[in-house]
Formats: C-alpha cells, sequence, structure tokens
C-alpha cells in the first residue's frame, strides 16, 4: 500500500487499477467489425449510466441521449456522412487524398445501435457555476460523457465508433434535433468480431502516436529540466 493511499471500500485494488489502465488502452475507435448481434438492454442501459455520471461543469448535465435503432435514420445519418465525407476527400492532395479514400470511417448502418451524443447549452440558465470565464465548459462536459461511454462499452466488450464526419445540421435534421441543441458525438456501438491492437489510422500510416514525453512540460509552456526526474518514466 502506497503512503497516503485511501484504504476501505473507495480503495482500488491493484487488480482493478490494471483493468482501467487495459480498458483505456485498448479502446479503439472502431468502424469494420461490427456484428450483427443485438447489444442487451441491460447492458447498454449499463453503459449509458456510465456516461450519465460523467464529471459536468456546476453539475449542469448539459447532456441528451438519443438511441438510434431505426434503419432508415441510420441510412439518413449515413447519407449526411457520406455528402460529408466527399468534401473532406477533396480537401486534401496527391497520397494522402489517395489513402484517405481507402479508409473506413464509419460503420453507421452495420452497427446494431447508435447514439448521439448532444449538448443543451440552455439547461441551467444564462450563468452557470463554474462556466462563467469559460463558456465552452458545457460543450467539454458533455464530451466527458462520451469518453465515459466509450470506456465503459469497452469494459462491456463493445465496440464503439465516433463519426464526426458530418454537418451538425445534417445531423440535427437526420434525428430531428432542435436548432438549439448541439450535436456532440453520433457513436455507433455494437459488438465486434475484434478490437485491432493498434490504432487503425496508426496501422494505416495516417499518423502516428506521439511519444508522451513530447508533450509533457514542467512548470510553463516548453519547460524542461533536465534533471527532471519524472521524465526517465515517460518514455
Amino acid at each position: 500500500m502506497e503512503s497516503g493511499a485511501i484504504q476501505g471500500d473507495d480503495a482500488f485494488s491493484d487488480a482493478e487499477r490494471d483493468s482501467v489502465y487495459k480498458c483505456i488502452h485498448r479502446r479503439r475507435d472502431v468502424r469494420g467489425q461490427f456484428l450483427p448481434d443485438p447489444v442487451p438492454d441491460e447492458t447498454l442501459a449499463r453503459i449509458l449510466r456510465a456516461a450519465h455520471h460523467a464529471p459536468s461543469v456546476g453539475f449542469m448535465q448539459p447532456w441528451d441521449f438519443i438511441v438510434v435503432r431505426d434503419a432508415g435514420v441510420k441510412r439518413r445519418v449515413r447519407d449526411a456522412f457520406e455528402a460529408a465525407n466527399a468534401e473532406a476527400a477533396s480537401r486534401f492532395e496527391g497520397d494522402r487524398q489517395r489513402l484517405y479514400r481507402t479508409l473506413k470511417l464509419q460503420g453507421i448502418v452495420e452497427a446494431p445501435v447508435g447514439i448521439c451524443v448532444t449538448c443543451d447549452r440552455e439547461r441551467r440558465g444564462p450563468v452557470v457555476l463554474g462556466r462563467t470565464h469559460q463558456p465552452d465548459m458545457d460543450l467539454y462536459s458533455a464530451v466527458c460523457a462520451v469518453q465515459n461511454l466509450w470506456l465503459a462499452a469497452r469494459a462491456e466488450n463493445v465496440g464503439v465508433g465516433w463519426v464526426s464526419i458530418v454537418r451538425p445540421d445534417d445531423l440535427r435534421a437526420a434525428l430531428g434535433v432542435p436548432p438549439a441543441i448541439h450535436p456532440i458525438a453520433y457513436l455507433c456501438v455494437g459488438y465486434v468480431s475484434r478490437f485491432h491492437d493498434r490504432p487503425e489510422l496508426e496501422t494505416a500510416g495516417w499518423e502516428r502516436r506521439t511519444p508522451l514525453r513530447e508533450v509533457v512540460w514542467f512548470d510553463r509552456w516548453r519547460g524542461r529540466p533536465e534533471d527532471e526526474p519524472l521524465l526517465d518514466h515517460l518514455g
């Protein structure tokens, strides 16, 4: 037991701690491995409950969750993606564009469930504790709900893929979301044939994982004392 560590029911055992880190490191953005098997309601409820327990500024809980199972609604979301994806591809050039066009970037129709996470920016009125000087904190709170959902799903051996290549207004139209509500994420959710060992974009050569020590600084922007012992543990 480490010095000063919490004990009792609030303490995590080593095995529980390792499971949390395993979940984080084994989480993947899933696009093409979805199985048709339905996600049981009790499993989906646990995943949504985890999302609902995300931290939020001023405890405003600005999120809603739209669970999508209807095939027609999924097709409308997919059509919105395809329109945006064609536009996105045109923004790259040469080999980058050719590689982009080979990537599978969504599983909207294949996934048995879609979940759209939204943000109601007026949920607790015009003044919210903690948002007085950083007005976008409600949006960041909704993103925390997405991360909670993603990790809970991975712990349930359920895959999740975030579809970000879609115009918000097209997503609103497909799902009947009012203009004042902000779509934060459309997530494809379902059991998968496998989880990749590495992120697909890394495997495809699109990007690499940045070494941790290249993004950690001390006391100021780009501050790095040569004798900082933490650097020895960052790899």
